[in-house]
């Protein structure tokens, strides 16, 4: 090589390091906020009545806000226009809840259920034609059995239709 070119070089190098490492320090900094609030949002909904379900869920959806954010916040640091960058997770996320609105519709009648509780495992309800014993309620389905047949019912079901909860 040329004196040139490692004149370029080391320019480059001495432009560069500084600024990557910024970014790693940066991202770093926001995966290790993004741990300690996994376990401080497990520590402090662990005192509630919250299923372990929806603890769980804003556990995950902190972390993964977090790490997005840092890794956005990195990339601007490096210099990247992350304006465009924002645009489109925008219109993905858009699109993508879009696609899914179902299985969010879905995701957060499960919650509620959960947080309310209108009913409880092993009790015996009503709900759109179906009917049978409560065995299991996850943010998705709850399952009934009735008559040793297994019933899931989509959880948007069960917050939008009437239940009838009989007493045990």
């Amino acid at each position: 090589m040329t004196s040139v070119a490692w004149d370029r070089l080391l320019k480059l190098l001495d432009y560069w390091t500084p600024h990557v490492l910024v970014a790693i320090l940066i991202f770093l900094g926001f995966w290790l906020v993004a741990r300690v609030s996994d376990r401080f949002i497990s520590r402090v909904f662990s005192h509630t009545r919250l299923n372990v379900l929806v603890t769980t869920l804003l556990s995950r959806a902190a972390h993964i806000a977090l790490i997005v954010f840092g890794v956005v916040t990195a990339l601007g640091t490096l210099g990247i226009n992350i304006s465009a960058l924002v645009a489109g997770l925008g219109l993905t996320g858009f699109a993508v809840g879009f696609a899914l609105r179902d299985t969010i519709s879905n995701l957060l009648a499960g919650v509620l259920l959960l947080i309310y509780r209108p009913f409880d495992i092993n009790q015996y309800i009503e709900v759109s034609g179906f009917q049978g014993t409560v065995i299991a309620i996850d943010l998705r389905y709850t399952t009934l059995d009735h008559e040793n047949v297994r019933i899931l019912i989509p959880n948007s079901k069960l917050f939008t239709d009437p239940i009838t909860v009989r007493k045990s």
